[in-house]
């Protein structure tokens, strides 16, 4: 019963890689996209190189993710795999409806609140404290950060290139641009492959098929590239026109600035802090931020305010939902 929960949990841990892929290919490519940087094809398929590549230069955000949620000590094997399993199956159907009305949301808060949904349900301790300082303030400043550099970087390159001639920048950024979207799609392996990475070795620290202390194994890490790089491959174009278009008619340079401060706020987060931050609202944020240097009214505020619907919702809805499941699984289960 065990290998056989364990067998499907990292069955769906990869379908969830997946649809984290093609939900967040936009994050790192719709701007090129739309300013004509990069062709759909060739940028989809940049993209899920550097996922593939970026998912094998960390594990701390996936011990995070592992270790810092729910408390599965003292619970048996079973119900801990059915938490696991539900917290995952909650967050896909959460991405599933995201993608359905084309708005770009967070695999990350959806796997947390799955987890802490799914936790909850199954009568298990959540560690509040590392939550909060580790999961929740990360996820909550991130976006200002991106947002906030984003925006006083594109007024520092309006007074730097004020007397440049349009054409000539916008010739130079766009080629800039290939470099600036590469950068976001290596950050979005680097955070988001670890997710499902945690999750799965989470699963094999319940049964112990795996040390602690040995880490990740690298079949782990492969397979979890080897999804999001696919997911990012197949594209999410339904969130690429929210983003590259929706928000505001963005050009190369303002598109150069968005992914250039995204992406370092995912490498700081990863590498430095060891936190998972959602890229999504990070490159949205970015977005709004440099589209407000132009005016406030070029920014489609009626669409950004959808997307931070979708936000709010997003923990609270895929935790209900893990919640539901992980109740009907731990009844077929006897748990």
């Amino acid at each position: 019963m065990e290998l056989a929960l364990v067998a499907v949990v990292v069955a769906v841990a990869l379908g969830f890689a997946y649809t984290n892929g093609f939900l967040d290919a936009a994050n790192s490519v719709a701007t090129s996209i739309s300013t004509r940087a990069l062709t759909p094809r060739i940028a989809v398929a940049m993209a899920a190189a550097m996922n593939f590549i970026g998912a094998l230069l960390g594990t701390a955000v996936a011990e995070t993710i592992a270790t810092s949620i729910v408390d599965l000590d003292g619970v048996t094997p079973v119900d801990s795999l059915v938490v696991v399993l539900s917290a995952l199956l909650g967050a896909i159907a959460w991405n599933l409806v995201a993608w359905w009305f084309g708005m770009p949301t967070s695999s990350t808060h959806a796997l947390v609140g799955g987890l802490l949904g799914a936790g909850i349900a199954g009568g298990m301790a959540v560690h509040a404290d590392e939550i909060l300082d580790r999961v929740v303030l990360p996820m909550l400043v991130s976006p200002v950060v991106g947002f906030v550099g984003a925006f006083a970087l594109m007024v520092a390159l309006l007074w730097i290139f004020r007397n440049a001639a349009p054409s000539r920048v916008n010739r130079r950024f766009r080629i800039a641009q290939t470099a600036s979207a590469a950068a976001v799609a290596l950050g979005h392996g680097l955070q988001s492959a670890q997710k499902t990475m945690g999750v799965v070795w989470l699963a094999l620290l319940t049964i112990g098929a795996v040390s602690p202390v040995a880490g990740i194994p690298l079949w782990v890490k492969l397979a979890a590239a080897t999804a999001l790089a696919a997911g990012t491959y197949a594209g999410g174009w339904r969130i690429m026109r929210t983003l590259g278009r929706r928000i505001i008619e963005i050009d190369p340079a303002r598109g150069f600035v968005a992914e250039s401060v995204s992406a370092m706020v995912l490498y700081v987060s990863s590498i430095v802090l060891h936190v998972p931050v959602s890229t999504t609202h990070t490159i949205t944020a970015a977005i709004v931020g440099v589209g407000s240097t132009r005016r406030l009214s070029a920014v489609r505020w009626g669409v950004a305010r959808r997307i931070a619907v979708f936000w709010l919702l997003t923990a609270p809805a895929a935790g209900l939902l893990a919640a539901g499941t992980t109740l009907l699984l731990l009844g077929a289960f006897g748990g």
